[in-house]
């Protein structure tokens, strides 16, 4: 039996690492995560158990890069933030014949990448972007709930998450960095700008209610392109209600060119960071997804509802990426190109890594 090896960019953080701890019990594959730091890389290699190993690698080294794809069988790219990514590292596993998966989470990120569809289906490739939990699950549960019906309308995607999350700083970087400009949304058929965490909504998770807002997210583009509805909403939310509050009024009164400035960045990120450490002793770091989706069925208007809970986020998207890699490293996803999730994954497969990672998706 051959042995597949699996990198995984950015394994260092606490996104690549939980993926690499699902890898680890759900697959037989050697995985190689990357970081900068020889000395804690090493010894965060041996936590995650003996298949697991340490490279030291920087993204703009492009010949170790390389060396590093052509030992692979699947390359997982999860060094964000992805706002300063490109599609480099997927444009040379296309080169090299490599299969793709990445944590993206950025609208221009994910359209340079799907732009190279073509090249991938012509050198074999299957390529996925956005996977993980919000994008990745998410996606998803809107084709579980959409295939309900006999002619989806409307998409109303909301993500809660309780405190940090589990996540790094990388991530909260990605939360301010997102707050610096307005944003396209498909709406009544057509595309309309909304200003980032703007529109206070209360939804209801189950019997829940919980607070979200407006926030850009690649699914605000792809899933209106995969789907022939109306309108795609993405809103988001934290618990406390606090940093809903505090975020709302930073996106509202600071100058937006502070977003753009790294320093400003680092600080809020940093400051965020050490509030929610004290907070999360009684928040939580769960996360909760709605996916909505009205239509029509049977000639009358219909609603469909797919709600996931899990108790740490990080850990369910390390769930989300790592069940994908394990069904492409199987070949039960085979699809030369380069997709998003909802195009890449079948809702029976979907269902399949539900029950295998005892997830639970309550559909209504």
């Amino acid at each position: 039996m051959v042995t597949e090896h699996v990198l995984i960019l950015g394994g260092q953080g606490r996104i690549g690492s939980s993926v690499a701890a699902d890898l680890v019990a759900y697959t037989q594959a050697e995985v190689v995560i990357t970081g900068r730091s020889e000395k804690t890389g090493a010894a965060f290699a041996r936590r995650l158990g003996p298949r697991v190993r340490f490279q030291q690698l920087d993204l703009q080294d492009r010949a170790a890069l390389e060396t590093a794809i052509a030992q692979s069988q699947l390359v997982i790219h999860c060094a964000g933030p992805f706002q300063f990514r490109d599609a480099s590292v997927l444009e040379r596993c296309i080169a090299l014949g490599v299969n793709y998966l990445d944590v993206s989470d950025n609208r221009a990120f994910t359209i340079g990448a799907l732009a190279l569809r073509q090249r991938a289906q012509e050198a074999g490739v299957t390529a996925i972007v956005n996977s993980g939990i919000f994008p990745g699950l998410s996606n998803s549960m809107v084709r579980q709930a959409a295939e309900q019906l006999d002619q989806p309308e409307t998409i109303h995607l909301s993500y809660v998450v309780q405190g940090s999350g589990g996540a790094g700083v990388t991530v909260l970087r990605t939360t301010f960095l997102a707050l610096q400009h307005p944003f396209k949304v498909w709406l009544d058929g057509r595309w309309q700008e909304v200003e980032p965490y703007s529109g206070r909504e209360t939804v209801y998770f189950g019997q829940t209610p919980a607070h979200v807002y407006w926030f850009d997210m690649p699914e605000s583009y792809t899933l209106a392109q995969t789907f022939s509805v109306r309108s795609v909403i993405t809103k988001f939310g934290v618990e406390p209600d606090l940093y809903n509050h505090l975020t709302a009024l930073a996106a509202e009164r600071f100058p937006k060119n502070w977003f753009a400035n790294p320093d400003v960045v680092e600080f809020l990120s940093q400051v965020s960071h050490a509030m929610t450490a004290v907070t999360d002793a009684f928040s939580g770091v769960g996360v909760r997804i709605r996916a909505q989706v009205s239509g029509i069925k049977d000639g009358q208007s219909s609603l469909r509802t797919a709600v996931l809970s899990h108790h740490n986020t990080t850990v369910v998207c390390g769930i989300g990426t790592g069940s994908l890699a394990e069904l492409m490293l199987n070949g039960k996803v085979n699809k030369p190109g380069v997709w998003t999730v909802d195009e890449a994954l079948s809702t029976p497969l979907f269902e399949q890594i539900v029950t295998n990672r005892r997830l639970v998706v309550q559909l209504d």
